[in-house]
């Protein structure tokens, strides 16, 4: 019975895992700006997430302290979707996914700053392959020289924020945590908005945007964090960073299936893009056995 259940955690987190790739294909379907496109999206996120409190009665207080956190965190991961989907708009969702996939460097050399802690020999390899896969893709690729940059800002910013959630997951529910995020995020987005005076006619959406918009701040950041959530309670940290970093190959094959000769890219991509794969795949086994290897020193 133990099984099944592990087992049925595992295929919802492969579909989470889906509708994650998925939001790079509906970033380029979708018409209107990156900046517009992120407005939309964690406003509709925030509303979908207050009527899931509402319906479920559930209580999203927190004190000011932590909700300030919360909202500043937010402000981060709207940046970090407006890099994310400028790269697209500029570049293809291809190159955007594997640029975002070196968030393993970023936070490798960032966690262990943040946490006052010495970088490992397992960082410092995964690292090394990661550069060496972007330097390919950047040779091969360099029209999208600046699609690349972005990618790999948005990578960045995703460490960074990453970090912060870890951290305050421990004081916090997670799902309490993403609402205050995401009206962060909005009054993050709406600010830059303001500035670039982005409040104008560009912003109305045809038909098929909205529809395009609905499904990514409903079914691609509201139900599909909650559902992330629910299964990451029940299997192990190992299993859920292995199985998230399929994000890249889910994204890129839906991106080929979707719009075909345009996500065509040279073998230098290719050549680059599996390097990364390799070095993001290897990183949790390398990150086991090392944390095993100092434990056993440490009990010996």
């Amino acid at each position: 019975m133990a099984k099944s259940g592990a087992s049925r955690n595992v295929l919802i987190l492969h579909l989470t895992v889906l509708i994650w790739g998925f939001t790079g294909v509906l970033g380029e379907l979708i018409s209107v700006s990156a900046l517009h496109l992120v407005w939309y999206r964690v406003l509709i996120a925030s509303i979908a997430l207050w009527i899931y409190f509402m319906v479920y009665r559930k209580n999203f207080r927190v004190s000011i302290p932590h909700m300030l956190q919360f909202l500043g965190v937010g402000l981060v991961v709207g940046l970090h979707w407006v890099f994310f989907f400028h790269s697209i708009k500029i570049s293809t969702v291809s190159v955007t996914l594997v640029s975002l996939s070196a968030v393993t460097l970023f936070t490798a050399v960032l966690e262990p700053l943040a946490n006052r802690k010495r970088i490992e020999l397992s960082d410092v390899l995964v690292g090394m392959m990661i550069i060496f896969g972007i330097y390919l893709i950047f040779t091969f690729e360099f029209q999208y020289f600046w699609g690349i940059i972005f990618g790999l800002l948005a990578a960045l910013s995703a460490s960074v924020f990453g970090i912060c959630n870890a951290r305050m997951v421990k004081i916090t529910n997670p799902t309490i945590i993403t609402f205050y995020e995401m009206i962060g995020a909005v009054i993050g987005v709406s600010i830059l908005l303001g500035f670039t005076g982005g409040f104008d006619a560009q912003m109305w959406l045809s038909q098929s945007d909205l529809l395009y918009l609905i499904l990514l701040g409903v079914g691609c950041t509201a139900i599909a964090y909650v559902l992330g959530v629910s299964v990451m309670r029940e299997l192990s940290a190992f299993t859920v960073a292995l199985t998230t970093n399929l994000e890249p190959v889910y994204g890129i094959l839906l991106a080929l299936i979707i719009f075909g000769q345009k996500e065509t890219m040279s073998i230098g991509f290719y050549a680059g893009a599996v390097l990364i794969m390799m070095a993001v795949f290897v990183y949790p086994y390398l990150k086991t056995r090392w944390t095993a290897k100092r434990l056993a020193s440490r009990v010996g």
